[in-house]
């Protein structure tokens, strides 16, 4: 080997994956993701990657992925909160009773009125703001650790959402309101491929814009074809789901009840898919949302910046105090979408909604790359944790694997993630 390829300073070609500026866990994770897939479909007999399995698998993770979005912003700096599955509780039996209850029985609004699912969410939003706002300052300004608050919330919650109803299902609520559940409310192929083409050339420009923003400001830019390339990449994966989702078609009985509906006659031979789920949507509007805040938003560099130093954060003049309260209420707001979206699913309040989800959600996050210790953490990273956590469950289901070695594989998964990014984070010192 020459002098010069040892020398100080000297240029080292570059891998395919560092053109690409690909974070290299994240890869890590798709391809365990890709794996576990291929896995499960093969042990199923092929059932595991059929349109109608991989549509029920996203409306079964949306509920999930939208806390564990919120959950990275509490644990980056630093906290836990372990109410999150009781307060969906609580904020579900809060909307449920709104609908069959107060608003039809009390107040005299007909059952089906359209004010009765807006009115109803609006509730459940007051209640989770509130109640995390409350979390908030228990921790932020009276000093209390969150995971004795959290802990606190776990046992309180859920239990106020039983006395609330008395222990009985709330059902069945506003068709409306159902229509965020999944089955139950699809935007159908045609406004799907919009949507999807629509998708598509969003990422693309977001891919150009950023470009054209580095170059802007003097840095290095990836090579035209590595950005094709990442393109192509995002093209495939929008424009793919929606074409799985849309080959998922509709059972001829419901297409019928559908047409009888609108008093017209099935005709011979026609079918169609379902669509993109309105709960997906929500899901990829609360992702966009999020993601904003923690790379655009002063709120979001105050997030990381007291992850990464809660002192040096404060002696700066940030209020931590104040920026708790905001987190936790921002956590307890997108407990109660997530109500909306796991009760519209049931199409009734059950008392054990919600059950476990604070461990499905913290183990999303940090599957997901968030440290528990602070200052480092992505929101796609978190959905695609939750999407693996969900994926892994299913498929163990489909399989025949009994519930309890479901858990435990999955608190194996838990405990083997983070010994994973202990390990990573040692050798790359953060995330690259």
């Amino acid at each position: 080997m020459s002098d010069t390829a040892n020398a100080p300073g000297a240029a080292r070609k570059r891998s395919f994956i560092e053109t690409l500026e690909i974070d290299t866990r994240l890869l890590g994770m798709i391809g365990a993701f890709v794996v576990l897939c291929l896995v499960f479909h093969f042990q199923t007999d092929g059932r595991f990657l059929t349109p109608r399995n991989i549509f029920t698998l996203a409306i079964q993770t949306v509920s999930v992925a939208i806390m564990a979005t919120g959950m990275v912003f509490v644990i980056v700096t630093r906290h836990i909160d372990l109410s999150v599955g009781s307060l969906l509780a609580l904020c579900s039996a809060v909307m449920g009773m709104m609908q069959v209850v107060v608003l039809p029985q009390m107040m005299g609004i007909d059952f089906g009125s359209p004010l009765i699912a807006p009115v109803a969410i609006a509730s459940g939003l007051v209640v989770g703001v509130a109640i995390g706002a409350f979390n908030g300052w228990l921790i932020g300004y009276l000093g209390i650790p969150s995971f004795i608050v959290t802990l606190g919330g776990l046992l309180i919650w859920r239990n106020v959402a039983w006395y609330l109803t008395s222990g009985q299902t709330i059902g069945p609520l506003d068709q409306t309101f159902q229509l965020f559940g999944g089955i139950n409310g699809t935007i159908g192929p045609f406004w799907s491929w919009i949507l999807g083409g629509v998708g598509t050339a969003a990422a693309l420009w977001g891919l150009w814009s950023a470009r054209r923003a580095k170059q802007s400001h003097g840095f290095a830019v990836k090579p035209v074809w590595a950005e094709l390339v990442m393109g192509g990449v995002l093209s495939a994966a929008i424009l793919g789901f929606i074409a799985i989702v849309n080959a998922y078609e509709v059972p001829a009985a419901r297409l019928r009840r559908l047409f009888e509906a609108r008093g017209e006659t099935l005709p011979e031979g026609y079918t169609t898919g379902y669509g993109l789920p309105i709960s997906v949507l929500l899901l990829v509007a609360v992702a966009i949302a999020m993601t904003v805040i923690a790379k655009r938003t002063r709120f979001g560099r105050y997030i990381f910046a007291t992850g990464g130093n809660p002192d040096a954060a404060e002696l700066s003049g940030i209020n931590t105090r104040l920026l708790t309260v905001k987190i936790f209420a921002l956590l307890g707001g997108l407990c109660a979408l997530s109500a909306v979206v796991a009760s519209a699913r049931l199409t009734n309040h059950a008392n054990d909604i919600g059950t476990l989800d604070e461990l499905r959600v913290i183990a999303a996050a940090v599957i997901g790359g968030t440290a528990l210790s602070g200052g480092m953490g992505t929101i796609y990273g978190a959905i695609l944790g939750a999407i693996i956590m969900q994926s892994l469950q299913s498929g163990m289901a489909m399989v025949g694997v009994d519930a309890p070695f479901q858990n435990i594989v999955v608190g194996s998964v838990l405990v083997l993630a983070v010994l994973i990014d202990i390990i990573y984070r040692k050798r790359t010192g953060g995330f690259k």
